[in-house]
């Protein structure tokens, strides 16, 4: 018996317009291919990048993605890249590296078929990894990935979508088999010397024997609940009038808030400002800033400093 699955986006955006779909060849992936055809989409731009990391296997995840995204009548972009020699002359580990590398291949995708839309698969829970990621790695609240985001790509901003977000994998696989649809298996998925992998492997089911149930849905609801006080914290920078028009922060109107939001506006001031890595400790010390016996400055993440001076909180490039 055919299991279906429901994924409201589907439902609800159009079918003429043009987009790009990122496709490994991985279930996950295909399962959003799987989904888009038999949605009625009909513009879709199938984009898979080889990391070259896998040998063989990654030729053989190409073909196939090739030769399943051409029989639905859909066009494909093949791009390869070495990421082993990038990551040897600039530095940095093989997920960073290997995910800067996919950005840019998806932003000259966009360029060349004039589509700053892109599709992901990522589901329920590729979101418990991230949030339990992010909160190893000390950044700033609860965070995940967001079911739609603007995210720069390549020198190109796109429109990132990921549907299947509030999906689990185990659904997904599921419906994969009771439609007969096939896919790809990365054996290095198995392998727990990349941090990600070993999150999924043995970080979340030891969390799951310890709480005496799946944790994975409670951290997709916290990274939620997260996402909405964000964005209660924005609103609250705009109706308080917390940014002056030259976009620095209001220090008499920052110090009224209620604390929980003084983190939160905090952050939002200082991603609006361009300010990359932002950790829960760069926002606790930008929120110390506001103190009157404070130190007037501190150092930013990648050059710059945050100043306080006049009333104002600002961000000085330098």
């Amino acid at each position: 018996m055919k299991i279906e699955l429901n994924i409201p986006w589907l439902a609800g955006v159009s079918r003429r317009k043009r987009w790009l779909l990122g496709v490994s060849g991985g279930m996950d992936s295909m399962a959003l291919l799987h989904l888009l055809k038999e949605g009625g989409f009909r513009d879709v731009v199938v984009c898979h990048l080889d990391h070259g990391l896998r040998g063989r296997e990654s030729t053989g995840d190409a073909r196939f993605v090739k030769r399943v995204a051409e029989g639905m009548g859909y066009a494909v972009e093949m791009g390869k890249a070495d990421v082993r020699g990038m990551i040897k002359e600039g530095g940095g580990s093989l997920e960073t590296v290997a995910r800067l590398a996919r950005h840019g291949f998806f932003g000259e995708c966009g360029k060349r078929h004039r589509c700053g839309r892109l599709l992901l698969a990522h589901h329920a829970d590729d979101q418990a990894e991230t949030v339990l990621w992010n909160l190893m790695r000390g950044s700033h609240g609860c965070r995940g990935m967001r079911e739609a985001a603007e995210i720069g790509m390549g020198g190109r901003r796109m429109e990132v979508v990921r549907p299947l977000l509030r999906v689990r994998k185990a659904e997904m696989r599921d419906w994969m088999l009771s439609h007969g649809f096939k896919w790809r298996e990365d054996a290095s998925n198995a392998e727990c010397d990349v941090v990600r992998n070993r999150i999924r492997i043995e970080v979340l089911p030891l969390l799951g024997e310890i709480a005496g149930r799946d944790v994975s849905p409670m951290l997709a609801r916290a990274a939620e609940a997260a996402e909405g006080l964000r964005v209660i914290a924005g609103w609250a920078a705009e109706r308080a009038d917390a940014l002056d028009p030259q976009g620095r922060l209001h220090l008499g109107v920052f110090r009224g808030l209620p604390e929980v939001l003084q983190a939160e506006v905090m952050a939002v001031f200082l991603k609006r400002n361009g300010v990359g890595g932002i950790s829960s400790d760069l926002v606790a010390r930008g929120v110390g800033l506001a103190g009157s016996d404070a130190s007037p400055s501190l150092n930013l993440p990648g050059g710059g400093r945050l100043r306080r001076r006049a009333g104002r909180i600002f961000v000085d490039v330098g």
